[in-house]
């Protein structure tokens, strides 16, 4: 993986939900908040423009719930609902580190969020604010790799940021198999034949079809988004 000659100019951030709940597993941490919110700040400050999408696994994963006997689309949509209010947290937590935001929903909801509009969330690019996109796309049997596959596109974005755990892609679970060897680079058919767990196989697709990489990083070593979006060679790059 080498090294790229400049830095990202706008790029979509994808958040797990379960990366907001720290060691609890649940919920929202408002530390993990608070670090996240500072180190989004950093990269805002450089001139960075920002789509941010975040999962909702923290609090309801609308696939478990389908598997535990629930109407597939009910579940999904409460999963949708799940990442709104993971949205408004981040959103909150950013305004108090000083960066102006913009959570849009796919859902309507205006009390709360703006709509989803494309040109609105481009214009708000322009103008710098960081745009966070809740409610996934809107529609059951999609999950949030496929919105920020899909949002990344519609917004113009350089490249897809997937925030993790761990430091990259490996052949196995690293946390089960000491011996899990980490891949610097990967092609989308790689991925999808080897059946890795980048992102779901329709936003792989995606991103493959325009031709738009992902970064696979540790969202959990300081610095590293700071660094990823400098064009540092850290993580898995997927192309």
């Amino acid at each position: 993986m080498t090294k790229r000659s400049e830095p990202y100019k706008r790029i979509l951030l994808k958040l797990s939900g379960e990366a907001l709940a720290g060691t609890a597993g649940f919920g929202i941490d408002p530390e993990i908040l608070r670090v996240l919110a500072t180190e989004i700040g950093l990269i805002h400050a450089s001139g960075v423009q920002i789509g941010v999408v975040v999962g909702g696994g923290n609090i309801f994963r609308g696939i478990k719930g389908a598997t535990s006997g629930m109407d597939r689309s009910s579940a999904d949509y409460m999963g949708m609902l799940a990442t709104v209010l993971n949205s408004l947290a981040l959103q909150d937590a950013l305004e108090r580190a000083g960066v102006h935001t913009r959570v849009q929903s796919a859902i309507e909801m205006r009390e709360l969020a703006e709509p989803y509009i494309r040109r609105r969330a481009i214009r708000h690019l322009e103008k710098n604010r960081v745009v966070i996109f809740g409610a996934g796309t809107g529609n059951p049997y999609f999950t949030t790799d496929t919105t920020a596959a899909l949002r990344a596109m519609e917004t113009g974005a350089e490249v897809v940021l997937k925030a993790t755990k761990v430091d990259g892609v490996y052949d196995s679970d690293p946390k089960k198999n000491p011996d899990a060897k980490r891949f610097e680079e990967l092609s989308y058919i790689e991925v999808l034949k080897r059946g890795l767990e980048v992102m779901d196989s329709t936003a792989i697709s995606l991103c493959m079809d325009n031709r738009l990489p992902i970064i696979v990083f540790d969202l959990n070593e300081k610095g590293s988004l700071e660094r990823v979006v400098g064009g540092e060679a850290i993580g898995t790059l997927v192309h």
